[in-house]
């Protein structure tokens, strides 16, 4: 009688993940990738705000009055001081509105059903688009900074009181970039996430950005005064003109950090329902 013998395969171990930190490169890249070949949003991203500047600079310039300048060279070049940082909000918020709509793309169009499939950790998708929208933000915040250099700003900061000023801009651009990747992923298309983001680019119009708070009508000073946008430029533009910017740095980190918070755990809340259910 002949015996046959068995042998038995040794248990075959599940592949393992690729990792946090490769997820996120990955999709980092991925990202900015699609941004860059979507060369029309990056352009209107920088050349807007830059236009915004000029047309404030040299059509409302001479006739605006922010307490400097004797006549109108002067009276425009005052102006263009007072306003660059929210220029330069402004284009952050720009280009943060495109991560809305590239969030809710993935979102809605079976990118996160596919994901599954892939050793990577569904969270480093919107990891990547965050650290995508940041490199694209300081490129464009870079830009309209060397732009107001050339039409003739000019500023009397140390290396550390301009590096604050980036700083507290580079801050906003995190948490205006956390606020519009949230808000495309709770979105039912990139139109409506690109529409819930709208009035968040009307901040900087509705403070102290472009004129002072003092000059606006009453009931409209407690909306100015009391919003993110007010405190964040005001401390901005303090730094890049070489001074002090008071309790308005306190006000402007608490209201980052709060908006932060408020972000990342709402995504923490919402996300992994949307994925489970996508």
């Amino acid at each position: 009688m002949t015996s046959t013998t068995v042998t038995t395969a040794p248990p075959h171990l599940p592949a393992r993940g690729a990792g946090f930190l490769v997820g996120l490169r990955v999709f980092t890249v991925r990202s900015l990738k699609h941004s860059f070949r979507d060369g029309e949003s990056v352009l209107m991203a920088i050349l807007l705000p830059v236009m915004l500047m000029l047309i404030f600079t040299y059509v409302l310039g001479g006739a605006m009055n922010v307490g400097q300048g004797d006549d109108a060279a002067g009276a425009r070049e005052a102006y263009l001081a007072f306003v660059l940082p929210a220029i330069a909000l402004i284009a952050a918020g720009f280009g943060a509105s495109y991560t809305s709509v590239v969030v809710s793309n993935d979102m809605t169009t079976g990118f996160m059903n596919r994901l599954r499939t892939m050793p990577f950790p569904s969270v480093t998708v919107l990891l990547g688009h965050t650290a995508s929208s940041m490199v694209r933000n300081l490129l464009a915040t870079a830009v309209v900074l060397l732009v107001g250099f050339a039409v003739g700003f000019r500023t009397d900061a140390t290396v550390l009181e301009f590096l604050g000023a980036v700083g507290v801009i580079a801050l906003w651009i995190l948490v205006i970039t956390c606020v519009f990747a949230m808000l495309g992923m709770v979105a039912g298309s990139a139109e409506a996430a690109n529409g819930y983001g709208f009035i968040l680019l009307f901040l900087p119009y509705v403070s102290s950005g472009f004129a002072r708070v003092e000059t606006m009508p009453a009931w409209l000073r407690p909306i100015a005064e009391h919003q993110p946008m007010t405190p964040i430029i005001d401390t901005s533009r303090a730094l890049l003109n070489g001074g002090t910017p008071g309790s308005e740095l306190w006000v402007g980190l608490l209201w980052c950090a709060g908006l932060i918070v408020l972000a990342v755990w709402l995504t923490a809340v919402i996300f992994p329902r949307r994925v489970a259910r996508t």
